[in-house]
């Protein structure tokens, strides 16, 4: 089998890197390598942008300056990682970025949030300043391949196209939980072929 990539899995807010067991079980089973740590985001309050330095420290820590890798990230998760590609050069090294049900337009959910205490999700809110400084930067992402996965009834993520990077492939799955992206089985299964081609 040819060798691929390490992948980072970097998850969601309200969730750790369990979110992914469904997904490590099979890319165990079939050999890839990973790397899901777990970041604390304090429930929301913690920057999106101090979420993507301490990824960026562990990333260094894992697999140095140069290694190539693949970036899978779940809901915020998929916007820390479109971060780190633009903040730390991440682009040089990055053959693909998944997003699954990543809010990079915004979501309605966090419109009514606080920006404080609440900094993280406030910076997912529609329009907001951040989101606006990122799609500035989106030219990084032209050598990289993107495929954003998405739902029709996605609650957490309104309305659900709007996960949808402007580059790249867009994947519909007919789930019906925003974290079932994850953990269902058709959609896991969509999500190992797209690793592997």
């Amino acid at each position: 089998m040819e060798k691929r990539n390490p992948i980072i899995l970097i998850h969601g807010l309200w969730n750790t890197s369990t979110i992914f067991s469904s997904i490590t079980s099979k890319l165990d089973e079939i050999g890839i390598e990973y790397f899901a740590p777990t970041l604390n985001h304090s429930l929301g309050m913690t920057s999106i942008i101090d979420l993507t330095n301490v990824l960026n420290e562990l990333i260094l820590e894992k697999y140095g300056l140069e290694k190539e890798i693949d970036i899978l990230g779940f809901s915020m998760g998929g916007i820390i990682g479109r971060y780190w590609l633009q903040k730390f050069n991440g682009y040089k090294r990055t053959r693909r970025l998944i997003s699954l049900g990543s809010p990079h337009k915004g979501t309605l959910m966090a419109q009514l949030v606080p920006k404080y205490p609440f900094r993280g999700i406030s910076e997912m809110k529609i329009n907001s300043k951040f989101l606006r400084e990122l799609a500035k930067n989106d030219i990084f992402l032209d050598d990289v391949e993107c495929i954003s996965f998405f739902t029709y009834w996605d609650l957490m993520v309104f309305p659900s196209w709007w996960t949808n990077l402007n580059s790249g492939e867009k994947i519909s799955v007919k789930v019906y939980k925003h974290r079932n992206l994850v953990r269902n089985n058709s959609s896991v299964k969509k999500i190992i072929e797209t690793i592997m081609m």
